[in-house]
């Protein structure tokens, strides 16, 4: 974004540089959003730059969106406005998709599939829908959760004093619950959560005979 240009002056330089470009679109766009064509970037508040990048890169009618951290600095106002935007534009024009974000409340509602990476390592790859399903969470008494994990395949385990929350992988639909506890659907940002602590908590075993030491940042 160039801060000095207006959207009406943002609009005519992308024309210059992109043959494809369709100025029309981009105009009626800005007009539904009531973004004022002749306002410099720079007043415009962070979703309306937000939807002004957005706008842009839409009207090159591209096949392939990348966004990286779209969300990162909008209110949740600005942030459902946006989404509603890259789904409108997967649904009618068929625009593939390719999104990075930390903002995990989005991604049960607009992503298909994910792919979680930490530590440089994926984590898990998998359809959004499948992930929800083949994960879940038990809560039962801290006392008998050794016992239980045993059995279980689990991503995190969480205690305090009475009660332990685990969250499990799930074999199947039909997995039976153990006695004494209960289960309930893991939501998307729980799970995501989940991964990542236990990727935080996990460490490399020192190899036999060897000193280790890190250097630079985590």
């Amino acid at each position: 974004m160039y801060t000095n240009l207006s959207a009406a002056n943002m609009i005519r330089l992308a024309r210059n540089l992109n043959r494809s470009f369709d100025p029309p679109y981009a105009r009626a766009r800005l007009a539904e959003l009531e973004i004022p064509l002749d306002r410099k970037a720079a007043k415009l508040s962070g979703g309306q730059r937000a939807q002004l990048a957005l706008t842009l890169a839409l009207a090159r009618r591209p096949r392939l969106l990348i966004l990286d951290e779209p969300l990162a600095a909008l209110d949740p106002l600005a942030r459902h406005d946006f989404m509603g935007t890259v789904l409108a534009a997967v649904s009618e024009d068929g625009v593939s998709v390719l999104m990075s974000s930390h903002v995990l409340a989005e991604l049960q509602r607009v992503a298909d599939f994910l792919v979680l990476l930490t530590k440089g390592q994926v984590r898990v790859a998998d359809t959004v829908e499948d992930l929800v399903k083949t994960h879940r969470v038990l809560t039962g008494p801290a006392d008998s959760a050794d016992r239980v994990t045993r059995k279980l395949d689990v991503v995190q385990d969480q205690r305090g004093e009475a009660q332990a929350h685990l969250l499990v992988k799930a074999h199947g639909p039909q997995d039976p619950v153990p006695p004494g506890w209960e289960a309930h659907p893991a939501g998307m940002e729980e799970l995501v959560l989940a991964y990542l602590r236990s990727a935080r908590e996990t460490r490399p075993a020192p190899l036999p005979g060897k000193l280790t030491a890190s250097t630079g940042a985590a």
